[in-house]
């Protein structure tokens, strides 16, 4: 990684900060990133003009796909990362200055603008939330939602279904095995990437079943986990697991294909579902998603998502990395399956 650089700071009001730090791609990585393709700069905070707000951020939100971003050839509705300029990302955080009516200093804000201490752009950039929702501004960071309208709105979950989840210990399966549960599935099989991934997922998280998929073929351990067969696939991986979903699943079974981590943490092409005669003899539908066609959802799930934490009947995990410095490292070891449940980076407390 490239040592900080420090940039002149133009004058600002005397109760504003004159800088921060911020994370910028320094070259196009050939495969994975390395931590010299990351570059921490400690840039000057400008004073917001008319209708702009200055944002200090609390947490920013780690994605496995911000590897497609880095590598620059993401299919993704969202534009690649570009070389030499700061990066971006989900993040919360409180508005310190405001040169704009709609947002008031002191409030909570989400956004886009993470990978940065600091974030100035227009008001509209940033969306208020409830400070008193949660217990940490973290959780709304959380990737419920994505898991909440995968199972409901694209894969039709039904009372009864057997459901199957793919790295069912990272931010998004955790969530949508438990609300597979909650929401009636008459058994939730998960795979993990280790022994801990997997007692985990059956102890804490109620998982009727769970396997290592380094354990033999994933498609004998699944069949074990799914005698009669499984009725929703949550893809998060694609690869070996999606092929193997496609050969256990009943006739009009149901895949939303949610990620793809198998092409992100090796960064060779995905072979894909496997034979088609197989999506054409059991009528199977394969649908893929992002959360930006579903935000109409978000308020739905958030009273939801409260309910079930007060309740006690969901559980909420997240890794908590400290300082915007260790970001690149804790993005690679994200991808490589080193945390359970969801990552974030405090940037300050």
């Amino acid at each position: 990684m490239k040592p900080f650089t420090k940039s002149a700071t133009p004058p600002a009001l005397s109760s504003l900060p004159s800088s921060g730090l911020e994370v910028r791609l320094a070259s196009r990585p050939v495969g994975l990133p390395t931590l010299d393709h990351f570059e921490i700069v400690e840039a000057p905070v400008p004073v917001p003009a008319p209708g702009q707000v200055l944002v200090r951020n609390l947490f920013m939100s780690l994605d496995p796909g911000m590897l497609m971003l880095i590598a620059g050839r993401s299919p993704l509705p969202m534009p690649p990362y570009a070389v030499g300029e700061v990066m971006y990302g989900d993040a919360i955080g409180e508005v310190v200055a405001s040169a704009d009516p709609s947002l008031a200093e002191g409030e909570l804000v989400v956004h886009r603008l993470g990978w940065r201490e600091y974030a100035v752009a227009e008001a509209g950039a940033f969306r208020r939330v409830d400070k008193t929702a949660y217990p940490s501004p973290s959780l709304h960071l959380g990737f419920g939602l994505v898991a909440y309208v995968g199972l409901m709105d694209v894969a039709g979950l039904r009372p009864g279904d057997t459901v199957f989840v793919s790295s069912a210990a990272g931010a998004t399966g955790s969530m949508a095995g438990q609300i597979a549960r909650l929401k009636g599935a008459g058994r939730v099989i998960g795979s993990a990437g280790s022994a801990d991934k997997v007692a985990y997922l059956t102890g804490k998280l109620g998982f009727d079943a769970a396997f290592d998929y380094h354990d033999g073929p994933v498609l004998d351990r699944l069949r074990e986990a799914a005698p009669d067969g499984i009725d929703v696939y949550f893809d998060n991986v694609g690869g070996e697991q999606l092929r193997a979903a496609v050969e256990v699943m009943n006739v009009h079974g149901r895949i939303a294909v949610c990620g793809a981590l198998n092409r992100q943490s090796t960064g060779r092409p995905d072979e894909g579902p496997g034979d088609l005669l197989n999506v054409l003899g059991k009528r199977l539908t394969i649908r893929g998603f992002t959360l930006w066609d579903h935000l109409n959802r978000a308020v739905e799930f958030g009273e939801q998502f409260r309910n079930w934490l007060r309740e006690g009947s969901i559980v909420y995990d997240e890794t908590v990395i400290d300082g915007l410095a260790s970001a690149p490292q804790a993005l690679l070891d994200l991808v490589h399956g080193r945390y359970t449940g969801k990552t974030v980076v405090r940037l300050m407390s």
